[in-house]
């Protein structure tokens, strides 16, 4: 059942007053890590577009898929999940180590109630290893320095942005983002993304604007062709942009259910 964080668990000011997509996030997912005030701001936006928690729970399903696929068939024993949000069910650390116990993982958040809750994030298997960097997407410099300590930048990487870039409002910076982190890793790296977007469904620009004027951090929508732009020297994997909840579906009956407007793709460096 879910439950309010307490705020005695060290965060408190603002952050009780103010809903935060991470705890919001985590309320759609059936958590137990928010405030009366992310429920509040959460069951607003489910009113203005109903499919939202559909579309958090396709974004954790794809990420189960997504490393699952990464893991066992292509090998893959390095993940750098930026924008890790409030530990839930199948963390990425979870879903890698579950198949090879030594994979390493390093998480990247810059909210601090995922910061008192890192601690979860930080319980793998004893053969692999788990770190938690406390840095916002926009420094990828800082981000790269903190992950270097438990990954080897000579050996392939998953490079995980579930829901992040969504949060860097200037497209042109967004893409400069994935660019630096991605030429950082060697080739034989992935780039797994999420993304929501306003070409499905209906509602999301006004539940948007909502968000923004209630709640932190702002959020934008991309189309597509931008998404696209962000795949831009890497091999796309089919089925290509779609949304996350037919990204690799495995069941015929995963492909039937309402569309979520949030895109999921994958895509490898050559």
């Amino acid at each position: 059942m879910s439950e309010y964080i307490s705020p005695s668990s060290g965060v408190g000011g603002r952050a009780t007053t103010v809903a935060h997509n991470a705890r919001v996030w985590n309320y759609w997912l059936g958590g137990k890590n928010y405030y009366p005030v992310d429920k509040e701001i959460g069951d607003h936006v489910l009113s203005m577009f109903p499919t939202i928690a559909e579309a958090a729970r396709a974004d954790r399903a794809f990420l189960r898929r997504a490393v699952t696929y990464l893991t066992e068939t292509v090998g893959i024993r390095q993940f750098l999940d930026i924008g890790t949000g409030l530990p839930t069910v199948d963390n990425t650390h979870e879903v890698a180590q579950r198949i090879a116990p030594e994979s390493r993982i390093v998480y990247v958040d810059n909210d601090p109630t995922v910061l008192v809750h890192a601690r979860a994030l930080l319980t793998g298997s004893p053969e692999g290893a788990t770190d938690y960097i406390d840095a916002d997407a926009h420094e990828p410099e800082t981000i790269l320095q903190g992950a270097a300590r438990t990954l080897d930048f000579d050996r392939p990487v998953a490079v995980m942005m579930l829901g992040i870039l969504n949060f860097v409002l200037d497209t042109d910076a967004a893409k400069g983002i994935v660019r630096r982190i991605m030429d950082a890793v060697p080739s034989g790296s992935y780039l797994v993304l999420t993304h929501p977007t306003l070409e499905i469904g209906e509602g999301g620009a006004a539940m948007m604007r909502f968000w923004n004027e209630n709640a932190t951090p702002p959020i934008t929508g991309r189309d597509s062709s931008q998404i696209a732009d962000f795949f831009e020297g890497l091999q796309m994997l089919e089925p290509g942009i779609v949304p996350c909840s037919q990204w690799r579906a495995e069941q015929p009956a995963d492909v039937s259910e309402r569309e979520v407007a949030e895109f999921g793709v994958v895509g490898r460096k050559p």
